[in-house]
């Protein structure tokens, strides 16, 4: 009997020992993912913008160059799409802009020139860090042109090519906001109705934007360890 006991105790000791080393051994960290959204730039948009252009527009009469510096504001709108994959973002972009962008030779005050409107058809490519989008663009561009002389004036349409970069936020989860810069130019075209024989413009504009996207798409996640 005595060693029937002794044996039930030697038992319990054993396995209470066993139980206290498994509480007491150390636990390994598990790794937790954390994850964060991240802005999606896919989808179409639509927005308007202020700005203000400044250039030169130069006039040839057959024999001499007439020269002026022109500047003035411009308002417009701009429709687009955007397809992001990883962080690069690329789109296409067309804009129109009403403008008062003008200005008079300093060697014949009487002549004029003026663009009244300012447009663009353009691809765009930029990098995406987020919410913030960095990007370069270019494509054609056309303009409104006018040169007069007292009361005779020639306007005409006039296509040309046009460069920029710019930075583009979102504020929300479907408004942006955007600083952009560009480059146009029109090269040379024949001026009719009796006046000189062509000219020349070239204009910069720096514009500021808002954006409105219809759809960002499913946000995309960043796992963390």
């Amino acid at each position: 009997m005595k060693k029937l006991l002794l044996a039930v105790v030697a038992a319990m000791t054993l396995g209470t020992g066993a139980q206290a080393a498994d509480l007491g051994s150390p636990r390994m960290p598990i790794a937790a993912a954390v994850v964060a959204p991240v802005f999606n730039w896919s989808g179409f948009y639509l927005g308007a913008h202020v700005g203000y252009g400044w250039g030169r527009t130069t006039a040839n009469n057959g024999l001499i160059d007439i020269p002026a510096n022109t500047h003035g504001p411009l308002i417009g709108g701009q429709i687009g799409f955007n397809y992001q994959i990883n962080q690069i973002v690329l789109g296409v972009e067309a804009d129109l802009a009403l403008a008062a962008v003008m200005g008079r030779p300093a060697a014949n005050p009487a002549i004029y020139y003026r663009t009244s409107a300012l447009g663009s058809l353009r691809a765009r490519a930029g990098f995406a860090v987020n919410r913030a989008l960095i990007y370069a663009t270019g494509g054609l561009a056309l303009h409104n042109s006018l040169v007069g002389q007292g009361g005779t004036n020639d306007r005409a349409w006039r296509m040309g090519w046009t460069i920029g970069a710019g930075v583009e936020y979102a504020l929300t989860q479907n408004w942006t906001a955007k600083v952009e810069y560009s480059y146009a130019n029109f090269g040379t075209r024949t001026i009719g109705n009796g006046l000189c024989c062509t000219a020349r413009t070239d204009i910069h504009t720096v514009k500021l934007g808002v954006n409105y996207l219809f759809s960002t798409g499913p946000s995309a996640v960043v796992a963390r360890y």
